[in-house]
């Protein structure tokens, strides 16, 4: 018998059957090539009921596969049980990706049929060069005509960014664009990244749950900056809307309807743009179409948008807002985690992570969650990323280990913390998990190291004493955050994966290792860190790292032994600074628990 999703696979092979496809190919993102699409775009979800953040599908008459990383795979064999869609496991040495699966079919001329809006001409490229004789068929919005009742795209009210939150004006921000384009020898840059976009015009919405940002394209040329937003918004505006529009109007901004970047690109060299700069990894291959086809083609340049980087490196004005959020944060934090243990057995993992929620949103400024909280107990965490259910969510029981992974979003900042909590006695195997994890954990928030240093050469800091006991996670060690933006950032980052990204003062990255055993716990401590100098010598210039989150780290799960002197050292000056710094803002009886928590071990 057919389950839902069994069914909708059906339909789209009748589809597929109709239009001389082989297979169809869909992924877990939208026209922008966001990480957390909004609903309209949650296609891969819609037709597997796979909810992770990361996962594609490719259809063929005979065979549907889910491909997806470690974080998923627990969760991506329940969701997919009965669909008769198969797990493909990335990120682990046998993985075999999509282009290559593909090849490996030899098929001769396969027809593959994507959707044009939501495949990266980066991808398209991988896939051509994997299966040169491959017809690709674009088709926009391809699943539309089997999703009865789709999300349409989103329309939220727009708020605008002073300098006094933000440091830089978006004048400020478009001339260094500009001198950008000067130095390139290009006349305009196309932007469809839509945290690019909210930081370069200064602007906050939205239209995707957990990232305050604007479905949106952006063209910037060294005269004007079209923005292509919806049409909605030029009907019946709100009044933050309507103000921030005459403010963006005001200061040079040209309003367009978002349905017409089509039309704009295929007019460039019209409008007089004889050379653009386009970034193939977020570019969408229907936008690129509209270029090419355009009756008088301007010449593309191809390259990274120079905005990722300069976005990182946070201004004194936005990393003072960063530490005001960490500090409002960390008072919640404490606030709750002393109501966890109260009550501790009488209260649910969903029931905690909504107290959370209560108390964030008691923050001025509050602008809600950075992403879904992941509240989770026991078996439970051994899910990296587990959606707790509102029905059916377990009990913190008087044991073993609890995980908290939340954030917020304010007007001054975002934040990102994860805490594993002992509601009780635990078991050996939890206490040295525990303390492997933090090891990991401090050694590399306690790392010095030259200029010039990227992610992976520090990401082994994090690995390195769980390694030791042969043991490791799949996923990140650690990611950018965005102030007051997505919390998941780039191009820096802690992983494994070569990235060439040497860091520098101004990144705020987090520190995330974690441990999962399936069926029993899960484990993952997180602090937010700013990079910074420690100053110049004969041997170079020195960076490190300090710690912007503000919560106590528990120590009383901590096996002793397995820290060396430098770790216990770092983490009872950590605990101390954390509660000289919140104690005066915390109800007295919470003070009282702190202090205790934050003896020396």
């Amino acid at each position: 018998m057919e389950n839902l999703y069994s069914s909708r696979v059906s339909a789209l092979r009748a589809l597929m059957r109709e239009n001389g496809w082989d297979m169809v190919i869909l992924t877990g993102s939208d026209p922008h090539a966001s990480e957390y699409p909004a609903l309209r775009w949650k296609q891969v979800e819609w037709l597997s009921g796979f909810t992770g953040e990361a996962g594609d599908l490719v259809i063929t008459m005979d065979h549907a596969g889910l491909w997806t990383d470690t974080r998923y795979f627990i969760q991506a064999n329940k969701q997919l049980a009965g669909s008769g869609i198969q797990l493909h496991k990335m990120r682990v040495p046998e993985q075999v990706p999509i282009p290559q699966w593909i090849a490996s079919l030899e098929m001769d001329e396969p027809v593959i049929a994507v959707d044009g809006l939501c495949q990266t001409v980066s991808a398209i490229r991988d896939l051509k060069a994997a299966v040169p004789s491959a017809v690709i068929v674009p088709v926009p919005d391809l699943l539309s005509s089997l999703w009865e009742g789709r999300p349409e795209v989103p329309c939220t009210p727009i708020i605008t960014l002073g300098e006094d939150l933000t440091g830089e004006s978006r004048e400020t921000r478009l001339s260094w664009l500009r001198k950008w384009l000067v130095m390139q020898g290009a006349d305009a840059i196309f932007l469809s990244s839509l945290d690019e976009i909210a930081w370069l015009l200064n602007v906050r919405g939205s239209d995707v749950a957990y990232n305050p940002v604007v479905i949106s394209y952006l063209l910037v040329t060294l005269d004007d900056a079209l923005w292509f937003v919806r049409k909605q918004y030029f009907e019946e505006l709100d009044g933050e809307t309507s103000a921030s529009f005459d403010e963006l109007q005001a200061d040079g901004i040209t309003l367009c309807d978002y349905t017409d970047v089509n039309f704009s690109l295929a007019s460039l060299k019209v409008n007089g743009v004889d050379k653009i700069c386009v970034n193939p990894a977020t570019l969408n291959i229907y936008m690129r179409e509209a270029i090419n086809e355009a009756d008088s083609v301007p010449e593309v340049v191809e390259c990274e948008s120079p905005i990722a980087l300069r976005k990182a490196v946070k201004t004194p004005v936005e990393i003072e807002g960063m530490r005001e959020a960490h500090l409002e944060d960390g008072i919640v934090m404490e606030q709750f985690l002393y109501w966890v243990e109260q009550n501790a057995g009488r209260v649910n993992e969903w029931e905690a992570a909504c107290y959370l929620g209560s108390l964030r949103a008691a923050i001025p400024g509050y602008r809600g969650d950075s992403f879904e909280t992941i509240s989770a107990y026991g078996p439970s965490a051994a899910l990296p990323h587990y959606s707790t259910p509102h029905e059916g969510s377990a009990l913190l029981e008087n044991h073993g280990l609890y995980l908290c992974d939340s954030g917020g979003q304010y007007l001054f900042g975002t934040t990102d913390i994860t805490r594993t909590v002992p509601l009780g006695p635990c078991t050996a195997l939890e206490r040295e998990d525990y303390t492997l994890v933090l090891k990991c954990h401090i050694d590399l928030e306690m790392a010095v190291f030259p200029r010039g240093t990227c992610g992976p050469h520090l990401d082994i800091l994090a690995r390195e004493a769980l390694w030791r006991y042969k043991r490791n996670f799949g996923h990140g060690t650690g990611h950018g955050v965005g102030f007051f933006l997505n919390v998941h950032e780039g191009p820096h980052e802690f992983r494994q994966n070569f990235n060439s990204v040497p860091f520098q003062p101004g990144f705020i990255t987090t520190d995330e290792p974690g441990l999962y055993c399936e069926g029993m716990h899960g484990v993952r401590h997180e602090n937010a860190m700013l990079c910074h100098s420690l100053g110049d010598n004969e041997f170079g210039s020195w960076l490190g790292f300090e710690s912007l989150t503000l919560c106590h780290i528990d120590t009383s799960c901590v096996e002793l032994s397995l820290l060396t002197a430098d770790e216990r050292q770092w983490l009872n000056s950590y605990n101390q600074r954390v509660y000289q710094t919140l104690s005066l803002r915390l109800p007295a009886p919470v003070a009282a628990w702190l202090q205790a928590k934050c003896q020396p071990v």
